[in-house]
């Protein structure tokens, strides 16, 4: 078997460990990785024992490893990731695309009308695909249901 890659961590073991308690869990678990191999010491630990160790897959430590070699502790730290979209509707449009949905005589026969409603009235061009996923998200609704009854039906004559 081959020795263990070797890897010379500059930050001292208690500047990780208060690292690792301000940050997030996926950051954590990178630091951890370099905390054991600190520990590991001149002996070192190979990537597959430390995988095991952290029960993490062996590429993960590989790429932990060479993204320290190559940024330093700040590499470790950054992982890139974004935050959430913005919202497609605001709050008034959601709630008049809502009232529109919960109208029984509002003569809207699907997401294609839907969204051309949405155009002429927001002045915003959606896909009909994420019409159908934001009413399906937001409103519970789905994609075939029963057809509704007509607008211009006589409510006195149904009640009768």
């Amino acid at each position: 078997m081959s020795r263990p890659k070797e890897l010379i961590i500059k930050e001292s073991l208690t500047e990780l460990r208060k690292l690792q308690k301000r940050s997030v869990p996926l950051i954590s678990m990178r630091i951890r990785a370099l905390i054991e191999i600190k520990e590991a010491g001149a002996s070192g630990i190979s990537k597959r024992d430390l995988a095991s160790r952290l029960r993490v897959n062996h590429n993960s430590i590989q790429s932990w490893r060479k993204l320290y070699e190559t940024g330093g502790i700040e590499a470790i730290l950054h992982h890139g990731r974004v935050g959430f979209k913005p919202a497609i509707l605001t709050a008034v449009e959601h709630a008049a695309v809502e009232a529109l949905l919960n109208n029984p005589e509002n003569g809207i026969k699907g997401y294609v009308e839907l969204r051309h409603w949405i155009a002429e009235q927001f002045g915003k061009e959606m896909l009909y695909n994420t019409v159908l996923k934001y009413c399906v998200r937001n409103f519970g609704s789905k994609s075939k249901v029963a057809g509704k009854s007509h607008v211009k039906k006589d409510q006195k004559a149904v009640a009768l």
